[in-house]
């Protein structure tokens, strides 16, 4: 039977079609185009572009491109930070001067790839000679990546970006943020504390910032009993460059003794 030859189940009475590994059978097996016609007839309606199977190939594609771009990448810090942080701020010279410290320490430095705080961090490390990684993300509000990105890849999808911020960086940096960075934070302690990845430091940068946050863990979360102790060492906070960058260096020589 051809993939596009219906034919009848055993009773004789229901319809049933082959759509390549795909059985259709009674009223869904009726189809008034074939995927042959639908993809060689330019003329014909764009909607099967935004049918779940081809997104499914999509995906694939995103997840293809990324792991072969970033393959190669050497030791990597991801540093996530506001997109409305302004040039002149404090956080934005703050971003600079720790993308700066991580690529003299001889990290490459991954960011969203945005403006703001990202920028701050890819422009650290680009003015300082080292490797500037950005992995943007399709939004209706942000256009493309800031001017100091060296390597930049944009997605589609956001499950396919953390997945590679989380395999080709060896630590998480957070300044002030957002519900973006916010996203990504209690996704890496999730990964951590379940021990999808290990070895894996995630440092909060700007006590004044995020304290209020490591109280309420420690005298909400914890105390009631929704993480346990352990997990609070999980999160590091600090407002000292070099503390951040020992902490980083430290876990990484952990995780190569590991290997």
């Amino acid at each position: 039977m051809t993939d596009d030859n219906a034919k009848s189940r055993g009773d004789g009475n229901t319809p049933e079609k082959q759509r390549g590994p795909v059985t259709l059978r009674g009223e869904h097996s009726v189809e008034a185009t074939t995927t042959d016609q639908r993809l060689l007839d330019s003329r014909g309606p764009s909607d099967w572009v935004h049918t779940d199977p081809w997104r499914v190939m999509r995906i694939q594609a995103e997840f293809v491109e990324g792991f072969g771009a970033l393959a190669e990448l050497p030791r990597a810090v991801t540093v996530f930070g506001s997109a409305r942080t302004r040039e002149g701020h404090p956080e934005y010279t703050m971003g600079q001067t720790l993308g700066k410290a991580l690529a003299e320490e001889g990290f490459a430095v991954m960011t969203g790839g945005g403006p703001g705080a990202m920028e701050a961090v890819n422009r650290g490390a680009q003015e300082a000679g080292g490797l500037s990684v950005g992995l943007g993300i399709e939004l209706p509000f942000e256009q493309g990546l800031n001017p100091w990105v060296d390597l930049g890849v944009n997605f589609r999808y956001f499950f396919v970006r953390k997945t590679m911020f989380v395999k080709y960086s060896q630590a998480f940096i957070c300044l002030p943020g957002g519900f973006g960075t916010l996203d990504e934070l209690f996704e890496a302690l999730t990964l951590v504390q379940t021990k999808k990845v290990t070895k894996f430091p995630v440092v909060l940068f700007g006590s004044e910032y995020w304290g209020g946050l490591a109280d309420w863990l420690r005298d909400s979360v914890c105390k009631h009993g929704k993480i346990g102790e352990k997990d609070l060492a999980l999160v590091h906070v600090t407002d000292d460059v070099d503390e951040a960058l020992q902490i980083v260096k430290d876990a990484y020589k952990a995780w190569e003794d590991a290997h």
